[in-house]
């Protein structure tokens, strides 16, 4: 029996749940069909990611190597893994993404031990970090020796390229290395109006995992590795972890069309630009509070739990504390001021009922 494929969904319904229910950009769509057709070599010798490798010097220095992998998961796990020896700890907020939102992974599956600490904004400090760096003699204890930190912020909040270099005089005084978690690096290259390697390499961080999946990919990040030295058997632990695409050629493309030349911070400017007007709006609004400054592309907000389940049945979007009220609202790079707009007036016909 013959099937067609057919659209399941209304594509003109976009919420503010999260910047990976936007689809993919056409030109990413496009880049794949480029790189389709004919026979490249498997497992990462194809041009296309030999291409990408140069890219990412344009971005991040001649000694920048790129490790395509599936998903962001999957690169902090296999970042952090090469970063580590088996008896190794790593420090990060209690908020980040590696402790919260990946189910275990680094601990069972990387088999390393994450030392939270909380913040009040999502961002580490040379201070804060100190609360979990000590006892790397002490044979009881997981010997801290990464400190991870996401740029930017599981809370929507950016670290200054000053901020990140304190980090990372700290922790290699200390004799440890520093991974950051960059899903939605282009977002905070975009708020700070700098290139990437500004916050990244040139302050002192060993390692990278790039985000492209909320930037306009249709599936695939990276593990960057800007010290080469700090990095041990990149390639067999990539494998290990199941994060070895076969067709490597489709998710390198996807990287390329993204930063060859500037898709990557149009897209990661507008998504922001959309927060911006969400959080205008709402400032605007009695009753609504927005809980941290509104930096990237998250805006998150405190309303009555009611308003809030109403305007779930109109618009998908998560609490992200429901006992305190709290809600996280996300904008893409296909979010649209009529979007926005429409929301806000959702919102205000809530608060008002």
């Amino acid at each position: 029996m013959r099937t067609d494929a057919r659209r399941h969904h209304d594509p003109q319904v976009r919420g503010f749940a999260s910047d990976n229910y936007a689809g993919a950009h056409p030109e990413v769509l496009a880049a794949i069909a480029l790189a389709n057709g004919g026979h490249q070599v498997a497992y990462g010798e194809d041009d296309y990611t030999g291409h990408l490798q140069r890219v990412m010097h344009s971005h991040f220095g001649p000694t920048a190597e790129a490790f395509p992998v599936f998903n962001g998961t999957g690169a902090n796990v296999v970042a952090l893994q090469a970063l580590t020896d088996r008896w190794g700890a790593v420090i990060c907020a209690e908020s980040a993404h590696i402790n919260v939102d990946e189910g275990g992974a680094p601990e069972r599956m990387g088999g390393l031990k994450l030392l939270t600490v909380p913040t009040p904004d999502g961002k580490l400090t040379p201070e804060l970090i100190d609360r979990q760096a000590y006892g790397w003699d002490d044979e009881h204890r997981a010997m801290p020796q990464v400190v991870s930190i996401t740029q930017n912020t599981e809370l929507g909040t950016v670290y200054t390229p000053d901020e990140i270099r304190a980090i990372c005089d700290h922790a290699h005084e200390r004799g440890m290395k520093v991974h950051l978690d960059g899903a939605r690096i282009a977002n905070a290259a975009a708020s700070l109006d700098v290139p990437m390697r500004t916050f990244t390499n040139t302050v002192g961080v060993d390692v990278l995992s790039f985000g492209g999946t909320k930037n306009g990919a249709l599936f695939g990040e990276a593990v960057v590795v800007l010290n080469p030295d700090a990095v041990r058997a990149m390639k067999h632990l990539r494998k290990l972890s199941m994060q070895l695409a076969s067709k490597m050629r489709f998710v390198s493309v996807q990287l390329e069309a993204l930063l060859a030349k500037d898709l990557w911070l149009r897209n990661a400017r507008h998504a922001n630009a959309m927060a911006q007007r969400l959080a205008e709006g709402v400032r605007a609004i009695d009753g609504v509070e927005i809980l941290y400054p509104v930096q990237a592309n998250a805006v998150f907000a405190r309303l009555p739990h009611a308003v809030t389940e109403r305007l779930q049945e109109r618009f998908r979007f998560y609490f992200w504390d429901e006992a305190a009220g709290d809600v996280r609202w996300m904008c893409a790079f296909d979010t649209r001021e009529d979007d926005v707009d429409a929301f806000l007036q959702a919102i205000k016909e809530e608060m008002a009922r």
